[in-house]
């Protein structure tokens, strides 16, 4: 079949986490709660850091960048899901379909990005502190960032342009609650071997090369802390990046558990479950784990909120 959208459906129906009319009211509450305390959250966390002068550094500025994406990545498909429940409706279009998942390898792959930027930051923080300031300057941690989301726009439009060619003539069931790239390859009456080489060699590019990024600055990171002699200079040392090895080894784990659940066909909704953890749970924890000991934000917030915060 030559490349080209011969689509025959126009809209799919996304059977969600669970048919089961008694608990849609529950799954509704659940993800409407979920989705208010992650805009919540990073969005204070945004506030918190545009409107404190002495939160105005590297750090910040790309935690800032990564509450957007949190945001963003979450609205993407949360509403979707919400407005299906409240009008029992299953439906969601073949453009809306494709624009969903545009949007999600936008931003999914923006915090991948990020989240290397940030682990450079703590690596040039810790390791050549006294040259700090002189490396993250405003111009090249505005040039990471800018970097980052180009080539997020850029990787989502290659995938996005690659579904438009494909067909779709009886399968329109997604046994998911979002189209999900991969199960919408897989849905497809055309040959999708194209498909699958770009998206397996773009995984392996643009999360595995930010992964091993990630990796080395850490260790680096280790050593130099190990080469500290005062026990209480480690611990300073390493409580500067704790939080962001916590949202790594958050973010990435749930891949991790997203990949392997692909891999057992064999237990249904597992990988539907599992994909709650990094669509919606991550991005809910993010700013609870970067605020919970951060003394800089908790001032900051205590000062939008005007309450004392603990």
């Amino acid at each position: 079949m030559e490349p080209g959208n011969e689509t025959q459906i126009s809209k799919f129906h996304l059977l969600g986490l669970s048919e089961d009319p008694e608990l849609q009211p529950l799954i509704f509450g659940l993800f409407l709660c979920m989705y208010l305390i992650t805009v919540l959250g990073n969005l204070l966390i945004i506030l918190a850091v545009s409107s404190d002068s002495h939160l105005h550094t590297p750090m910040y500025f790309l935690l800032a960048n990564l509450s957007f994406a949190d945001i963003c990545f979450t609205s993407t498909t949360i509403p979707k899901i919400l407005w299906n429940i409240q009008t029992q409706s299953k439906v969601i279009t073949y453009t809306g379909c494709i624009t969903q998942i545009y949007f999600l390898i936008l931003f999914a792959g923006s915090e991948i990005f990020l989240l290397s930027v940030m682990a450079y930051d703590r690596f040039v923080a810790i390791c050549h502190p006294l040259h700090y300031t002189v490396i993250m300057n405003p111009q090249l941690c505005g040039l990471l960032v800018l970097v980052s989301w180009i080539m997020s726009l850029l990787n989502s439009l290659l995938h996005s342009l690659m579904m438009l060619r494909l067909s779709f003539c009886t399968h329109f069931q997604i046994s998911h609650f979002f189209c999900e790239l991969n199960q919408m390859i897989q849905l497809a009456c055309s040959d999708t071997f194209l498909n699958n080489l770009v998206m397996y060699f773009a995984a392996v590019l643009l999360c595995g090369g930010p992964f091993a990024g990630i990796l080395y600055s850490y260790s680096k990171i280790l050593s130099a802390i190990c080469r500290i002699s005062s026990a209480q200079g480690k611990y300073k040392a390493f409580s500067t990046c704790a939080s962001h090895l916590s949202v790594v080894s958050l973010f990435y784990c749930t891949l991790l558990g997203v990949y392997l659940s692909s891999a057992a066909p064999q237990i249904p909704h597992l990988g539907t479950v599992v994909s709650v953890m990094y669509t919606v749970v991550t991005p809910m924890l993010n700013p609870f784990i970067y605020s919970l000991r951060n003394k800089d934000i908790k001032r900051a917030l205590k000062g939008i909120i005007r309450v004392p915060v603990i």
